[in-house]
Parts: C-alpha cells; sequence; structure tokens
C-alpha cells in the first residue's frame, strides 16, 4: 500500500466532553486539542480520565442520545466523528473480542464489505494489508488457531484493509505476552512506515510506543493536562504526571515490603493434574503444584498455553481431566475432599476468582449492587453487608462509582471492582486472571499493595500474569508454563 493511497485524517476537540446516561459525573469535559493529519499521537492519563471514551468516541461507536450526553466538538476533517464513516478504524486490547469470522482473509474483508468496497477491490487491500502487519498465513486459516499476538495483527489488518485516514489502537497489547506485545509493536511500525495515516494510540506502559510517536497528550479532570512532544512531556512534567497515576518511564511505583513470614500449609493442591476447557482436549498437563497459606504463586508463560484454564480448575470452576485437586488446610467438615464437588456458596468463603475479562462476570446495574452479591448469597444480615461493601469500596478508591453501571466504568475501574467482588465474601484463597491490565502506575500499586497485605494475612494469591514486575512485587512463586499439549 502506498502512502499516496490514504488521506490522513485531522482531528480536533473545542471543548468536548461525554457523560455516560446512567452517571452524575462527566467521563471527559472540557478536552481541546487539534491533531495535523499524520501526527502520532501517544494519548495518556490515569485510569478513568476518559482515554476509551475519547477513542470509542473518535471511532463513532459510542452511542447515541441514548447512552449519554455529548458537548463540544469532537471532529474529523471538519464533520463529527460520529458522521465520519470509514475515516477512523479502532484495534481493541482484547484479541479475541475483534475476531469476527471464521477465516482469516474473509475477517479481515469484513471492513471493506460493510464499507461497500468493490469485491475485486478487497481481496487486493486484504493481501496488501496482511503483508504490511507480517501475518504471513493463509487466506483460509483458522481464526480460532491464531495466537493472540496474531490476533492482534489480524485486527490491525482489518483495519488497514479499510485504508482509514485515522488508525486508534485503545491498548492494543494489554493481554499479550512479550513475544506478542514485540509483534503487534513490529506491525504498526511497518504501517507507520508505509502509511501516511494519522495514529492515535492509548497504552499504561510507555516503553513500547514512544519510538513510533512524535506527539504526547495527556487528560485529566481539567481536560488536557499536557500537550508537547515526548520528551517536553515526560521530562518536565515526569514527576507531577507520575503522581497522578501516569506510567512514566524511570518512576517506577512502589513495591510491598517482602513478606516475613515463611508459608504455611497447602490450603489446595494439584497432583499429576490435566486441563481443558472441553473435554478431550487437554491444554496443559502433569500440573503438581500446591497454594499455601500465605504465599503467592505467579502462573506465567506465552499466550495460549493454558494458563487462565489452569486458573479456573484450581479455583474449583472447571473438573481436572486427570488427575487431582485437593483442599488440604481450606478443608471444613461440610465440604467435599475436592473443590470441584463444592457448591456455589462453599466456594463464596473459600475460592475468589477474578476473571481475565471483567464483563464476563458482572451481574448488576449499580457497582454497590454488584458487591453485595456475593454477601447475599451467604445469607448475611443487611448490617454486616453494608459494612463488608463500604470497606471495599474505600480499600479500592470506587466510594464515588458507588451508584454507578459497572459497564460504563473505564477497563482498570471494572478491574478494580471484580477484586472487589472477590474480596468481599473474604476467601481464603484468591486466584486472579490478569489483574493489573488496565491499571494506571497509581492503582497498579494499590492492588498489588492489597494483594500483599492478603498475603501476610496468610492468603493464598494466585495471579496469572505477563507482568514481571507483579511477580517481583508480591515476592511470588513462579510456576511457568510452556507449549500446550495436543489434544487427548
Amino acid at each position: 500500500m502506498n502512502g499516496s493511497e490514504i488521506r490522513p485524517a485531522a482531528v480536533s476537540a473545542r471543548g468536548w466532553g461525554w457523560r455516560h446516561a446512567s452517571r452524575a459525573a462527566w467521563a471527559l469535559r472540557d478536552v481541546s486539542f487539534r491533531i495535523e493529519p499524520g501526527e502520532r499521537v501517544l494519548l495518556l492519563g490515569a485510569s478513568g480520565a476518559g482515554k476509551s471514551t475519547l477513542m470509542h468516541a473518535l471511532a463513532g461507536v459510542l452511542g447515541g442520545d441514548d447512552e449519554g450526553e455529548a458537548e463540544g466538538d469532537l471532529l474529523i476533517d471538519g464533520v463529527p466523528a460520529a458522521a465520519a464513516r470509514g475515516r477512523a478504524g479502532l484495534v481493541l486490547q482484547d484479541p479475541d473480542s475483534q475476531v469476527i469470522l471464521a477465516r482469516v482473509g474473509d475477517d479481515v474483508a469484513f471492513g471493506c464489505e460493510n464499507l461497500g468496497v468493490p469485491r475485486e477491490e478487497i481481496w487486493q487491500r486484504v493481501g496488501s494489508a496482511l503483508d504490511q502487519v507480517g501475518l504471513n498465513v493463509s487466506l483460509d486459516r483458522s481464526t480460532a488457531a491464531l495466537s493472540g499476538g496474531q490476533k492482534q495483527r489480524l485486527a490491525l489488518a482489518g483495519v488497514l484493509a479499510m485504508r482509514p485516514g485515522l488508525v486508534l489502537l485503545d491498548e492494543p497489547t494489554a493481554n499479550l505476552d512479550p513475544a506478542g506485545v514485540a509483534e503487534v509493536q513490529r506491525s504498526v511500525a511497518s504501517m507507520l512506515e508505509s502509511s501516511d495515516a494519522t495514529l492515535v494510540v492509548v497504552e499504561h506502559r510507555l516503553d513500547v510506543w514512544l519510538p513510533l510517536v512524535t506527539r504526547v497528550i495527556v487528560l485529566g479532570e481539567a481536560g488536557v493536562v499536557a500537550d508537547g512532544t515526548p520528551g517536553e512531556v515526560l521530562s518536565a512534567r515526569g514527576r507531577e504526571l507520575a503522581a497522578s497515576g501516569v506510567w512514566v518511564p524511570g518512576i517506577p511505583p512502589a513495591f510491598p515490603p517482602a513478606p516475613t513470614h515463611a508459608p504455611g500449609p497447602a490450603l489446595l493442591s494439584a497432583h499429576d493434574m490435566t486441563v481443558a476447557r472441553v473435554k478431550g482436549r487437554a491444554v496443559a498437563s502433569d500440573i503438581s503444584l500446591d497454594l499455601r497459606e500465605g504465599e503467592a504463586l505467579a502462573i506465567t508463560g506465552p499466550n495460549g498455553v493454558g494458563k487462565s484454564t489452569l486458573g479456573l480448575t484450581v479455583a474449583g470452576l472447571l473438573a481436572p481431566s486427570a488427575g487431582r485437586l485437593t483442599a488440604g488446610a481450606l478443608l471444613r467438615r461440610e465440604a467435599a475432599p475436592s473443590p470441584i464437588k463444592w457448591s456455589s456458596k462453599q466456594l463464596l468463603t473459600r475460592i475468589g476468582t477474578v476473571f481475565q475479562h471483567p464483563e464476563h462476570q458482572l451481574l448488576e446495574k449499580t457497582v454497590r449492587a454488584e458487591l453485595e452479591v456475593g454477601p447475599r448469597a451467604l445469607g448475611l444480615p443487611e448490617g454486616e453487608i453494608a459494612v463488608r461493601v463500604d470497606e471495599v469500596l474505600a480499600r479500592l478508591r470506587l466510594e464515588q462509582l458507588a451508584r454507578a453501571n459497572p459497564y460504563t466504568l473505564s477497563g482498570g475501574e471494572k478491574r478494580r471492582l471484580t477484586v472487589a467482588a472477590a474480596l468481599v465474601t473474604r476467601p481464603r484463597v484468591l486466584v486472579l486472571d490478569e489483574p493489573t491490565f488496565g491499571q494506571d502506575a497509581r492503582t497498579w500499586a494499590e492492588l498489588i499493595a492489597l494483594l500483599a497485605r492478603l498475603r501476610d494475612e496468610g492468603s493464598a494469591i494466585v495471579t496469572i500474569t505477563h507482568d514481571a514486575d507483579v511477580v517481583a512485587a508480591l515476592a511470588a512463586t513462579r510456576f511457568e508454563m510452556a507449549t500446550a499439549v495436543k489434544a487427548l
């Protein structure tokens, strides 16, 4: 694809803001800036600053008047962003959420078909886009067989095939292992070499994107709080931005103190276990490990090796395909020896689980009601429920969001909500799948400090993570998973 085939977009915001229909507070307000055609911008801000809201608005997928209230102007090439059909293409953070069709070629062609591109031109664009992102697989390759990094490159190819003037990347590497992060970064770099498209990327970790961008815009409570070259913004305002939660290279968040007590007895033990989502399709085998009182265990490894499946199995939500999962010191008289036999009520006070995707476990219409689900299932008195809910709201800085609809929260806020929902029933074992994705530096440090306190109070913490800093900060025992096994 030649750059001349793309007309780069100009973007402008003039006093723009958005408030979700169910929220009293504005998601962001008084945002003003101008992005010239072809600029490459890194959009920063603390968790909840409205970065994703702005990206969705630019992509035209934020919703109409029934979804919320807008003020000011947000324009692409002088046209309201919601009406600039086909000028912007958005890549999200979850690779699986963007795969639409079963075959690679069809998936890349999907956006072009929606734009009414002639059929003979579509397949030229598909081939060109796949070349640009370096996804060298056949057009009839199953999308389900792709790794996480390959799926993100597939999503980027689908956007590039539409030839947008504005490419929007909303935390595109948040759920990827280091190899996948490198794949996506190389794909974006390749795209920028051959395309004049304007780029806006949101990411908490900056090191990956700083070599590719020419400008940094920072969102805060007052709208745009910093704007300039990466050097100008991060050098002159680095300490201030880090204090507000922005990840600034060279200014890491504080780690909690190392544990002072040796781990206690095993609360749960896996013995020669094989794990699978679908019966007969094992993803990992020969797993033996102990979850000990007062210890953090980090399950690590590349995408697709079965880390999340192992997490669901030790949480008692999936039965092992082979081997055994048994309760040790976690066992009480009224419970069966294996967590897979426990009722949901028995699991609530013993094992708490935080899924990788927060939306998969949201049930209620307000944050407070979401936190009341577990305690009500336990039959706790109303007074005790209120005390517990107020405690976790405060511990995870969610008090101001107690009446908000969970689905209107930012990604980082949803993550903190699901952690709070697991904590409110006070389980002895806590299994968290990628607990720090989408967190700014401040909330990352607060969440890690909270998990460290739970560890020191005798809980067993299991974290599935690609974040090496999480492993180090929790002084976690590492359980490294390698290549997934073939189907039995």
